[in-house]
């Protein structure tokens, strides 16, 4: 299945922060929304970074509570590591593994389309196991 089938029918909005913003004005957003990562907006670019909770406790251990009052364009994953909405939900779920990254914009012409998580890759591996099992049980049981 293509991620543009995965993300076909999404309804709900995509969270992003600006990179000018305040890491304690991100963290607010991420715990409000109950997210673990933002895509980052700056100047024009869509996605210029990504900012996630490892991204708060990597700033905090290094810079301590000074960090809080970073920019987020200080402290965010950059570049950006996205996919097309052309690949593959399995493509996908490899590169995360492979970077060890749970969260990747699904961009096309220039553009983030979806942001998607390590979670919705597994949910979607997961609904697609349980289907063929369901019908190998039919396939015997009808035999």
């Amino acid at each position: 299945m293509t991620l543009a089938k995965l993300i076909a029918g999404r309804s709900g909005p995509v969270w992003t922060i600006r990179a000018d913003a305040t890491v304690t004005e991100a963290i607010t957003l991420l715990a409000e929304r109950r997210i673990g990562a933002v895509p980052v907006n700056d100047d024009g670019v869509d996605v210029a970074g990504i900012f996630s909770e490892r991204d708060v406790l990597y700033s905090l251990r290094r810079l301590g509570a000074a960090a809080l009052t970073r920019t987020v364009r200080e402290v965010m994953t950059a570049p950006v590591i996205s996919v097309h909405p052309d690949q593959s939900a399995l493509e996908a779920l490899a590169l995360m593994t492979r970077r060890r990254i749970r969260h990747l914009p699904v961009v096309e012409a220039g553009r983030m389309v979806a942001f998607i998580s390590i979670g919705d890759l597994v949910k979607y591996r997961i609904e697609r196991i349980e289907a063929e099992a369901e019908a190998l049980r039919s396939y015997i049981q009808s035999a």
